[in-house]
């Protein structure tokens, strides 16, 4: 009678626990509650042997044990299937993405926790039992299970936070599958991708904050609508974002956006009149009397021609130049001896390329060649800034060569005759106007070239692209462009 009495109570608190946990009235999930819970709910069939072994209800003893053994798996399986689905119950979680990520960062924690104190049980376990041959049996089961509970907490947290992390690139996920599978080596490997999910979900999480608290300030609601003027090689297509996640960030902030829509290899004259045309259409569309353009590269010399030799002053309030080659690249220089002949060929390819990809006046020879030193003087004295414009520009900076592989040789080209630069263009031949500085983080990888447009869509760990664009942006807003 007793042990029905005992299994009947268990049985109401089991389902209790259970139904306070689905309503959110108790949280099973609790860091507190899962490290006793991983201590032992790995060994369920220790757990059984000894239950089955070692307790004693009287004459209903089997079905008693059978029941409370079944409550007890039940419980242990509940709470060990939430804890792979849900993982993470933290407040303030602010997207899917994140809960994901963040979820998989818990359990990654939690399979190195379960094997470090697992390893220890097993081995004070071992030392007690070892002599019991029924029992070593028992012990070979409970420890294979005990196993693949980890090997299902690691997995599962590594793939989430591979699949959902934003700061992990194509390079360091094939560099984290390849030495997980390392013992040891794995250990470290794990821990640093569990850092990468919490920087970025720390990150996000102070960006929405952020983004509340300026919900119904329009920072970026500057008087004139923004152009956005692209680099070389590149144009302003509709589903592949030149700018990256930037001016969703700035519409979202009360930003007017547009495009500049030149060409990928136009000339600098070919661009600037493309450039023209859409400002004109802009200013017809919105009744704005100006723009302000924001030119990334060679825009930067795009839009100078335009407002200096297309009479476009009038309709240019400002123009912000970043990593814009003002005198030039001396790696270009070098480029330039090149036999023409080889060099016209090289050219044609590169013309006939982006003919399908859209340009209809793609010259890649003339507009490649314009990057020189000498043409950039002689761009410089006949290209006259034009007064009643706002002129500012700022340079970014990287490291060394390893920062980004994508800029590797032309970074060392440009290092060896011209200093500190992002990977193309250098610090001096970036400043136009009014130099507002040189963008850079506080760790080793610096920003490139690429990075200040957000070309990844990565974050980088001491510098914010996006915010530096809203921050470009409200400057303008508060100088009254």
């Amino acid at each position: 009678m007793i042990g029905f009495i005992i299994t009947f109570v268990l049985t109401i608190i089991v389902l209790s626990i259970i139904c306070l946990d689905i309503s959110k009235k108790v949280s099973l999930l609790h860091k507190s509650f899962m490290n006793i819970y991983f201590i032992f709910a790995p060994h369920i069939v220790l757990l059984g042997y000894f239950f089955s072994e070692h307790t004693k209800f009287g004459q209903d003893k089997v079905i008693c044990k059978w029941i409370i053994l079944t409550e007890i798996i039940l419980l242990i399986f509940y709470i060990w299937m939430k804890v792979n689905i849900v993982a993470n119950t933290q407040k303030g979680i602010v997207n899917l993405r994140l809960r994901v990520m963040i979820g998989g960062r818990s359990l990654v924690l939690y399979g190195l926790y379960v094997a470090f104190i697992q390893s220890i049980i097993y081995i004070i376990i071992f030392r007690v039992i070892h002599d019991n041959a029924i029992f070593n049996n028992v012990f070979v089961i409970d420890s294979i299970i005990t196993g693949l509970n980890i090997i299902v907490l690691l997995t599962n947290g590594m793939l989430r936070i591979l699949c959902t992390s934003r700061r992990l690139n194509i390079i360091k996920r094939l560099i984290i599958a390849f030495w997980v599978f390392i013992p040891i080596v794995n250990i470290f490997i794990m821990l640093y991708a569990c850092h990468i999910a919490r920087i970025e979900y720390d990150h996000e999480c102070y960006k929405v904050i952020n983004n509340e608290a300026r919900v119904d300030s329009q920072i970026c609601k500057t008087k004139y609508p923004l152009v956005l003027v692209h680099g070389v090689g590149f144009r302003d297509l509709k589903y592949i974002n030149y700018w990256g996640r930037i001016p969703k960030e700035l519409i979202r902030n009360g930003a007017t956006v547009y495009y500049g829509n030149q060409e990928a290899w136009g000339t600098v004259a070919y661009n600037a009149q493309d450039i023209k045309n859409k400002i004109l259409d802009i200013v017809k569309e919105t009744g704005a009397e100006k723009v302000n353009i924001i030119a990334h590269s060679k825009g930067g010399l795009d839009a100078r021609y335009m407002i200096s030799k297309l009479d476009m002053g009038n309709y240019v309030a400002s123009l912000t130049m970043i990593s814009s080659p003002h005198r030039g690249c001396k790696f270009v220089d070098i480029a330039c001896n090149i036999p023409d002949r080889i060099y016209k060929a090289i050219a044609r390819s590169f013309d006939k390329y982006y003919r399908v990809l859209g340009d209809k006046n793609p010259d890649f020879y003339t507009a490649s060649r314009q990057f020189s030193t000498n043409h950039s003087k002689k761009f410089n004295k006949e290209v006259k800034d034009v007064e009643q414009v706002y002129y500012q520009s700022y340079a970014t900076v990287v490291r060394n060569m390893f920062s980004d592989y994508v800029v590797t040789i032309p970074y060392i080209l440009v290092k060896l005759t011209e200093g500190e630069n992002d990977g193309l263009v250098a610090i001096d031949s970036a400043k136009w106007g009014e130099f507002k500085g040189v963008l850079k983080n506080k760790h080793r990888r610096g920003i490139s070239h690429g990075d200040i447009i957000d070309l990844r869509r990565d974050d980088y760990k001491g510098f914010d692209v996006i915010e530096k664009y809203v921050e470009i942006v409200s400057e303008l807003k508060n100088k009254g462009y």
